[in-house]
């Protein structure tokens, strides 16, 4: 058994990220009363130093500075240590992020931040480099003692910066909701597109899959087709670039180039599925063999390394193995030669491997050259050019998992399972495979077993069998997202009851009445500095804005008006917001879409109802809200429409509904129509 020289309080926890620093000489507390009671009854300052385990920049500034022992001794002298798992604990990063980010103008991870005793912060950055960070420990000790007045006057003024970026203020509707109102917006956000590339201009480049949807959405709505044009080069250049991961499928975060090349090799449960989403929905409208092939090996990957046997999806795996960044994913050329023989050449011409290497040496898989290129360049027709490719990977996966794994981060988070689950209902809807929608629901069931406590109280986290963490609002609002699509695909009204009861929660524990918008935390949490309301859409969707996607979906299918109105006075409140920064404002752009033009109802009734659907599903439907019941329906849309032995198809739109039909095509051809009657003015 393994002794260790050094043993902290983050021994306790369970939480990957924090247990690995639980051997680092630093006297590392977790965030909780006795690290703060501490600070408080010393008078010592903070150090909240924040980030995650899969985290390539954290692991190096542990290697550089918290595994030094006289520099850990500086820390244990001079300050209480607090270490963060962000992933955990968002609420507390969120804070200290936009301290940061008023301070520095920039963020990441690692976050390091100094606060009061009191927890107020006044001086922080990201990485420093061992020299600037002893430095650093020293200059912060001396002001505190020195220039106490000043320090203190400094953190006044950023926890009041921090303050005023929450105030939301309720906005009137002057004008209504007209779709030609994003107009502006969206060509001021086309500005940054790279034509070439895709994505937005230069580098890094992130696949900020709910933009993608928003344009999905936008081209649908208006027919600009340069929204359209976007999303699809962007998809086809992250699937063939190498921030995927050709032999094994699934993404990396993000890319450090403008090429799509070089990934920050860290896979997030979070990214993977809002890209089975994203590549779902354009299959769906474009059938595109390529996005169908991305779905099936990016939810393979899952399933394969970030999944429990009890239905739980995993967090992350490391961007490090062996203590070097990308090493698992990476070959050299002799590498390949010696796994695939004669057909090694062929391989590394489509996958631009080279003796020279394409990043630090060695060479990272991705689709250099198009394939008709190189079935001409080596006289292969199409069927022996995949048949060639196809084995070739199966050989280098089978050698690839002889090599020491990254690190896996084993948690689970719901918020993020939620994300997934509803991936894998966009991914059944969209490829009709059972196992998907199989998959979907152990997820499902797995949330009710062990992230519920009571009925409708959600846990954040979940560990070796135990939840410990109170529910954020992400938490509600993904998982309500989910049960929603759920329904969608069963017209199984327990999931409508079970969102619905999750959504009571918000309303009593995190409701903001002065606001109309939502806290972060609950009421019934332990109060931090400032109780923060998250509006921005970046990597994830805000909780706001998913939230008041739930509102209106649950709103229409309960016919339940005051959760309509209360959507529609939260994209009202930032739709000035949106307007100026689209692109940040994503998900409460595609809630607008819906509330300028309100969505056609489907409702299905009779035995083949679930059946019908399928057939529905497999369409771009973004305008559609479906409803459906195999017998007499309890949703007010469904009502009085079941006739004995047939399935009947209404399709409706503001209270009024087309004549019945049972086919599924007389139905696609009746939206077709009605879709244009709307547009004619």
């Amino acid at each position: 058994m393994k002794t260790h020289k050094h043993t902290n309080k983050l021994i306790h926890e369970s939480s990957p990220y924090l247990l690995q620093h639980a051997h680092n000489p630093v006297n590392w507390y977790p965030w909780g009363t006795e690290a703060l009671e501490k600070a408080r009854l010393e008078s010592k300052v903070i150090l909240i130093s924040i980030g995650y385990a899969a985290c390539h920049w954290c692991h190096v500034m542990e290697r550089e500075s918290f595994e030094d022992e006289q520099m850990a001794a500086l820390m244990n002298e001079f300050f209480v240590c607090i270490k963060v798992d962000r992933e955990e604990r968002p609420d507390i990063d969120h804070i200290y992020m936009d301290a940061v980010q008023l301070m520095t103008g920039r963020g990441g991870w690692p976050l390091n931040c100094f606060a009061l005793p009191d927890g107020r912060p006044f001086f922080g950055g990201t990485y420093f480099r061992p020299q600037d960070w002893r430095k650093i420990l020293y200059g912060v000790r001396n002001a505190f003692q020195n220039d106490y007045e000043k320090v203190v006057k400094a953190a006044t003024q950023i926890n009041e910066g921090i303050r005023t970026m929450n105030l939301v203020d309720i906005r009137q509707n002057q004008t209504g909701m007209e779709i030609s109102s994003l107009k502006l917006p969206y060509q001021a956000w086309k500005k940054n597109f790279d034509s070439r590339e895709g994505g937005n201009q230069g580098a890094p480049k992130f696949p900020l899959s709910n933009s993608y949807e928003f344009l999905l959405r936008y081209y649908h709505y208006t027919g600009d087709q340069s929204a359209l044009k976007h999303v699809v080069r962007s998809l086809e250049k992250m699937a063939r670039g190498g921030i995927y991961d050709q032999i094994g499928g699934g993404f990396a975060r993000y890319s450090t180039d403008a090429e799509w090349l070089v990934p920050h090799f860290e896979k997030m449960l979070y990214d993977n599925a809002q890209l089975v989403s994203l590549y779902s929905e354009a299959y769906q409208l474009t059938k595109n063999p390529l996005y169908r092939k991305v779905v099936e090996q990016s939810i393979d990957f899952v399933n394969r390394e970030l999944s429990l046997p009890e239905g739980g999806f995993l967090s992350s795996l490391d961007a490090d193995s062996e203590g070097v960044e990308g090493k698992f994913y990476v070959w050299s050329s002799k590498e390949i030669d010696n796994a695939l023989g004669v057909d090694a050449s062929i391989f590394k011409e489509y996958f631009g491997v080279s003796e020279k290497g394409n990043w630090e040496h060695t060479n990272i898989l991705w689709q250099a050259r198009a394939q008709k290129e190189v079935m001409e360049k080596f006289g292969l027709d199409e069927n022996r050019f995949e048949e060639i490719i196809e084995n070739s990977v199966k050989k280098l996966f089978q050698e690839r998992s002889k090599r020491v794994r990254p690190g896996l981060d084993d948690k689970v988070l719901t918020s993020w399972n939620a994300m997934m689950l509803k991936a894998l209902v966009d991914a059944y809807k969209a490829l009709e495979k059972e196992e998907y929608l199989s998959r979907a629901l152990k997820n499902a069931n797995f949330i009710l077993e062990h992230m519920l406590k009571n009925r409708a109280h959600l846990h954040r986290n979940y560990k070796d069998g135990e939840s410990g963490i109170n529910g954020f609002l992400d938490d509600y609002s993904f998982t309500i997202e989910a049960f929603v699509a759920l329904y969608q695909v069963t017209f199984d009204l327990q999931w409508l009851q079970l969102a619905d009861d999750l959504l009571q929660i918000v309303l009593q524990h995190y409701f903001d009445e002065k606001s109309g918008m939502f806290y972060y935390t609950s009421d019934e949490d332990p109060k931090l500095i400032v109780r923060k309301i998250e509006l921005i859409d970046n990597v994830i969707p805000s909780s706001n804005s998913s939230l008041a996607k739930g509102l209106f979906l649950l709103g229409n299918y309960l016919g339940n008006d005051d959760y309509l109105n209360k959507a529609r006075q939260m994209v009202l409140n930032v739709q000035d917001r949106m307007e100026r920064t689209l692109p940040y404002h994503s998900n409460w752009g595609i809630l607008f879409l819906f509330l300028a033009e309100s969505p056609f109802e489907l409702a299905i009734v009779g035995k083949d109802a679930v059946e019908k659907s399928r057939h529905l599903h497999r369409n771009f439907l973004p305008d559609v809200l479906i409803y459906g019941s195999e017998g007499e329906g309890e949703l007010p849309l469904l009502e009085n429409r079941y006739v004995k032995n047939k399935t009947m198809l209404y399709l409706c739109k503001d209270k009024s509904c087309k004549l019945p039909v049972t086919d599924v095509e007389q139905l696609l051809d009746q939206l077709k129509t009605a879709r244009t009657e709307v547009k004619q003015p």
